[in-house]
């Protein structure tokens, strides 16, 4: 199992794009926050492509000016 968490910057209000990013599937945890980011999301995926591949649909949601996706790892 893969996990990132992924930080957003979104436009204006980010109230539409949590409800957005919400409805994708691999979406786990997503949260408002203050700062340089807007949102904060944990994802997970069952493989580093099917992660990137989220990533990429968070990317492109009509709100999402920018995303950094930092990938979890094991020890």
């Amino acid at each position: 199992m893969s996990r990132a968490f992924v930080l957003i910057n979104v436009e204006s209000s980010s109230e539409g794009a949590l409800k957005d990013l919400r409805a994708i599937s691999g979406v786990i945890e997503s949260y408002t926050v203050y700062g340089v980011y807007d949102i904060l999301a944990k994802v997970q995926a069952n493989s580093l492509d099917e992660l990137k591949d989220l990533a990429i649909r968070i990317r492109n949601l009509s709100k999402v000016r920018s995303a950094l996706t930092l990938i979890l790892t094991e020890k």
